[in-house]
């Protein structure tokens, strides 16, 4: 008795500390530790944009992408593991096309008018894992051209180029699609530590992105490695079943293999 006593005073703390470390930023119940953000310019949209809804008996955030906005956290984070878990809708306004904001800073709408200054994780079907430079955000990826050398793609052993405004491009093709299909559940992990970040999408590295960096006025390039995360309403339904964030001390070495 004395040892499972003892056991349990060793372990049980060791335990507790494991569960704190993990944050809900969505806490299943409503979007009290995010803000909204809509364009003025744009129209009424029919129904609330982003709410909390029972699904099948499950709390679910729903982001109707009637219009384009953003849904973001009040909180900057850096260095962590982000988790989601989503799956699209039936209703599609433009297309099935979301994506995961990170590292944002700035004003709202400096990116197409409506985001932050963002690094994107594309959720858009079809485009799921790519990267893309939202307004002013730089990085570095490893890519190579297609056969029609127009798109650049997320390539290990390619060429390291410089993506953001008034470099070669401003997106990354994922490297390869794992997509679930229509109405499944998706789960996108996104690691960020120091300035290099990783998009994994069901399990599967779709891209590696070095260098971080947020372009100045004058074109100089300024270290970026922490912001705000914003969730996009930019054209389908959206269901997000849980997104949580844990710290890191590193990138996992076995996603860099």
């Amino acid at each position: 008795m004395r040892k499972i006593v003892l056991i349990l005073a060793i372990t049980l703390p060791v335990l507790l500390q494991a569960k704190t470390k993990e944050t809900k930023l969505f806490n299943g119940k409503d979007l009290s530790n995010w803000e909204i953000f809509t364009p003025a310019t744009s129209p009424q949209p029919s129904e609330s944009l982003f709410s909390v809804i029972n699904l099948s008996g499950e709390n679910l955030i729903r982001i109707t992408g009637e219009i384009n906005a953003s849904l973001a956290t009040t909180k900057e984070y850096e260095n962590y593991h982000l988790k989601m878990v989503f799956r699209w809708g039936e209703k599609v306004f433009k297309q099935k096309n979301s994506g995961i904001l990170y590292h944002s800073y700035g004003p709202f709408g400096e990116g197409l008018g409506v985001w932050m200054n963002s690094h994107e994780f594309q959720l858009c079907t079809g485009k799921m894992g790519d990267s893309y430079c939202m307004g002013n955000s730089y990085f570095e990826i490893p890519a190579a051209k297609d056969s029609d050398g127009k798109v650049f793609r997320y390539s290990p052993e390619g060429t390291k180029s410089q993506f953001g405004t008034n470099f070669p491009a401003k997106n990354c093709a994922k490297k390869s699609d794992n997509e679930k299909p229509a109405g499944e559940w998706n789960i996108v992990d996104l690691y960020c530590f120091g300035r290099m970040s990783v998009h994994v999408v069901n399990g599967i590295v779709t891209m590696v992105n070095y260098n971080s960096g947020r372009i100045e006025k004058d074109g100089s390039v300024l270290p970026l490695s922490k912001g705000k995360i914003q969730i996009q309403s930019e054209g389908g339904e959206l269901y997000v079943k849980s997104i949580t964030l844990e710290k890191i001390k590193q990138i996992p070495a076995e996603l860099l293999k």
